[in-house]
């Protein structure tokens, strides 16, 4: 099974897209872990803006696949820009590092400041924005169009979804002006999207796109720790880029389809292909956080991935089977209670099929919740069957299932980081340039196979996929 991912520096194409900044560096780096880009911050905000938005044509009455003039796009502007933050942290070094922290040899110690962006969610003061802008922060900055301030507080966090609840007091005499969210079935592709945020520092900063695809499963999580499928995320290509984390991305009616949090790209700027939490995960995690202090997930208990042609070749399934391979059960998963083993194929749930993982996730999230009894239809040994399954609460020290057998596995950015490391220990390279790693089996295993290059020489790692011990290194 081959699952590779091309990386430029030390991360991931997969970027998380907050900016971290210190006063020592002006250049951009990239994050170990590729959530952020460092670079010095730049205010483009020369004249107040106003909170009154101006004279608009009737939003409303726009349909999803209109094209937009110059003149919705500007009153659309004006209309949302006052309801969008940008958002100031400061993370001290030794936290900074437990996050994955820009490499950059030479920097100065002392305190790490990042920025990303969110916006406002109610009249209450809860700003919506992504948990990996405002992790481990020790001081939060809360910027308005207008050019006042105030300072903030984290209140709830979800490192599952990547969101984050910040309260604040607003500024004297301001008016908060929350954004309404979009129904979760009212966009699709092709249509119109506006990404909101503050871009390499550049805050008020507004993008169009269209929506690029819908449904992608994204893994996420805290580096070297559980890593979850994110169900239903909406691809874009709006040009996204560091810094413009948690910041809104909107219909052509001025209402939030989700939350701008990642990239896809091997530079560690925008390449066309950004990745928004949608509005269907917001509505359910947003107001868990704020009542409850936590979203309660659902978890099956089961380990495994869709039904690929390797796949199909290397543990020797049935061809043109769709479905979810089981690679493990959990002794003390939902799954393995009602009976479910390693090697069964499930191919429904309450009489849904599920063709993917994806689609396995994307049930689970939408339509149950811990304690729901639900049907799973599988395969065994080429017969149908179905078992009955009590859904539990996801465990905390748990990672679902993955959506690829890959992610199951030690997360790439800390297998690039090992392998990193065991090449400058042994003196085989001391510079950097590119590296990529690719998940190859090994009998009934599988191993990470990490290249890297930099200088003009290069070299091959080999990583066991679950101890992370380096079993070969070799250099050219």
């Amino acid at each position: 099974m081959s699952y590779t991912m091309t990386i430029k520096r030390i991360g991931i194409p997969v970027l998380l897209c907050a900016m971290l900044t210190t006063s020592a560096c002006a250049n951009i780096l990239q994050r170990a872990r590729g959530d952020n880009a460092q670079s010095t911050t730049v205010n483009t905000a020369d004249a107040p803006i106003s909170n009154t938005p101006a004279q608009t044509p009737n939003l409303a009455q726009m349909s999803a696949n209109d094209s937009p003039s110059q003149e919705v796009l500007a009153a659309l502007y004006h209309q949302i820009l006052p309801s969008v933050v940008d958002i100031q942290v400061t993370v001290s070094t030794s936290q900074a590092g437990v996050q994955g922290a820009p490499f950059g040899q030479g920097q100065s110690p002392g305190p790490v400041r990042g920025e990303g962006t969110g916006w406002v969610y109610d009249d209450q003061g809860h700003i919506v924005t992504n948990n990996h802008v405002v992790e481990n922060a020790d001081k939060i900055t809360v910027h308005f169009a207008d050019g006042s301030w105030t300072r903030g507080e984290v209140l709830a966090t979800d490192p599952q979804a990547d969101l984050a609840v910040v309260q604040i007091t607003p500024p004297e005499g301001m008016t908060l002006r929350p954004l309404p969210l979009a129904a979760p079935d009212s966009i699709d592709v092709g249509y119109w999207v506006l990404a909101f945020g503050t871009p390499f520092g550049l805050e008020g900063t507004m993008t169009l796109g269209i929506v690029s695809a819908l449904g992608r499963g994204i893994p996420i999580g805290s580096e070297g720790g559980a890593i979850y499928t994110l169900p239903d995320v909406i691809q874009t290509d709006a040009a996204i880029n560091p810094g413009n984390s948690g910041g809104p991305l909107l219909n052509l009616n001025g209402e939030v389809v989700g939350v701008n949090f990642a990239i896809n790209s091997t530079a560690g700027s925008n390449a066309g292909v950004g990745f928004t939490i949608p509005a269907s995960v917001v509505q359910r995690v947003v107001p868990a956080l704020l009542e409850q202090g936590k979203y309660a997930y659902p978890y099956l208990g089961i380990s495994g991935g869709s039904i690929t042609p390797q796949l199909v070749e290397e543990v020797g399934l049935p061809e043109n089977v769709f479905g979810i391979w089981v690679s493990s059960t959990p002794e003390s998963g939902p799954a393995a209670a009602a009976g479910l083993q390693e090697g069964d194929i499930i191919t429904a749930i309450d009489d849904q099929p599920v063709r993917s993982f994806d689609a396995l996730v994307s049930y689970l999230f939408n339509s149950t919740t811990p304690g729901q009894a639900v049907t799973i239809t599988f395969i065994r040994e080429g017969e149908e069957q179905t078992t009955n399954l009590t859904v539990q609460e996801r465990p905390a020290d748990l990672p679902i299932a993955s959506a690829d057998p890959a992610e199951a596995t030690i997360p790439i950015g800390q297998v690039i980081e090992i392998a990193s490391q065991a090449v400058i220990e042994a003196g085989v390279m001391q510079t950097i340039e590119s590296t990529s790693a690719t998940l190859e089996p090994n009998g009934d295993l599988l191993r990470w196979v990490v290249t890297l290059s930099g200088n003009g020489e290069a070299a091959t790692v080999t990583i066991d996929v679950t101890s992370g011990e380096v079993v070969e290194l070799s250099s050219e």
